[in-house]
């Protein structure tokens, strides 16, 4: 069974439940405080109409959840995707509770989706099918309330669009309403690479930590779109190999070191990996067992899984994307000795310069990227040793230690606020 099926097989909100009950039982968690913090708190289903480009209209199915808001409003990302379920999307949206909590920026999680394949889209159909869909989610969202970003196929053009459409129906310019903007609308310097980049000084300190020298490492890098992508770039220039990239159609392997540069130009040219010239092609399933010291998973959910934790080579797993490690398989890495860099610490980048691009929208400011990288640098830092103290602490692998650190600021938080009315 391939790797895509039984990721399909596994229930995301199943294991995002599963991973805060285990936080949650080492916290001794008041059990009332326990069962708010188990479910979203808001889950809106729109079913909207979309003209295509031959005249005909389309129905599409769209998702916002808000998980809590105790910390400050909700903040997550809108995807386009297929495969889009109202789980996954819960999930989502709780493992961004979690992660904002983490690197300790004021939100609450959340999450959109819409079930589509955007590649089958013309451009006039995107916009549509974008602002329409803002349009139905538009009762949960603002500045103040509720902040969606790029997510899987969201662009920094959608962005655009959905600011533009909530501006249009209030009568001015709201740039904080969504984060992952173009620069020239209010955006932020250094957003498009800010995953990748908070992924890399995650990995930094790993390696520090575990006295591993970055230079004479090899990585894998299991899915090539924004964060796998730049990562790829990232950890090349602090010196390691970067050995095997795949996309969503294949992967390619040279144990001597591929030229991501290329890659990337190669990409760009024939839309996929596949075929780069001094280059072996593999399957996904097999960059995720490449010999390596460093693997980078940052495609999509429950990538590895009890069925191929015990066939990861790598020292260190570094989780770009969210979720990609299920509940069975943490524990076979952890007995193995694989130090793990959990996704609400890894890729909270991301969601940590979209904070900054809405403090500057609110502010009406602009930072450099100097001044981007170096507040990015800090938190991501800051936020990894506490981490592993936890870990250390509990004697806990370090998405456990993770767990134990949000939940207990989201605890604190939702019950210092105590029920309303």
């Amino acid at each position: 069974m391939t790797t895509e099926h039984v990721a399909a097989e596994i229930n995301a909100w199943k294991v995002a439940q599963q991973q805060f009950d285990l936080a949650a039982d080492r916290l001794n968690l008041d059990p009332g405080l326990r069962r708010v913090l188990r479910e979203p708190r808001r889950e809106l289903t729109v079913h909207f109409p979309v003209q295509m480009d031959d005249g005909s209209v389309q129905v599409f199915t769209g998702y916002r959840v808000q998980h809590n808001l105790g910390r400050g409003p909700a903040k997550g990302g809108i995807r386009f995707h297929q495969d889009v379920s109202i789980d996954e999307v819960k999930a989502l949206a709780m493992w961004m509770t979690w992660k904002c909590a983490v690197v300790g920026i004021p939100y609450g999680g959340g999450k959109g989706g819409v079930i589509v394949d955007p590649k089958k889209l013309s451009m006039k159909e995107l916009e549509h099918l974008s602002r329409r869909f803002f349009t139905e989610i538009e009762v949960l969202i603002g500045p103040e309330r509720d902040i969606p970003a790029p997510d899987v196929n969201t662009t920094p053009q959608i962005m655009a669009w959905f600011m533009d459409t909530y501006s249009m129906h209030v009568g001015y310019t709201v740039p904080g309403v969504v984060t992952g903007k173009p620069i020239s609308l209010g955006g932020s310097e250094g957003r498009n690479e800010a995953t990748a980049r908070g992924c890399v000084y995650t990995i930094v300190e790993a390696a520090n930590h575990l006295g591993m020298d970055l230079t004479k490492s090899t990585v894998a890098v299991q899915g090539f779109g924004n964060a796998g992508s730049i990562a790829a770039q990232l950890i090349a220039a602090e010196g390691a190999t970067v050995v095997a990239v795949s996309d969503s159609t294949s992967g390619i392997r040279n144990m001597s070191g591929l030229d991501i540069a290329r890659v990337v130009n190669w990409k760009k040219e024939h839309g996929t990996v596949k075929g780069f010239p001094g280059a072996e092609d593999i399957t996904n399933a097999e960059v995720l067992e490449t010999e390596c010291d460093i693997l980078i998973p940052a495609a999509l959910e429950n990538q590895i899984t009890a069925r191929n934790a015990g066939n990861i080579k790598a020292k260190i797993v570094a989780e770009a994307a969210n979720g990609p490690t299920t509940p069975e398989a943490d524990e076979i890495l952890f007995a193995r000795g694989i130090f793990l860099i959990p996704d609400i610490l890894c890729n909270a980048g991301g969601v940590t310069v979209s904070y900054f691009e809405w403090v500057q929208d609110l502010n009406r400011d602009h930072w450099t990227e100097d001044e981007v990288n170096a507040k990015l640098k800090t938190i991501m830092v800051k936020a990894f040793n506490e981490v592993l103290d936890q870990a250390h602490h509990h004697d806990v692998n370090m998405r456990t230690g993770a767990y134990l650190n949000a939940v207990q600021r989201v605890a604190d938080a939702t019950a210092m606020r105590g029920l309303y009315p």
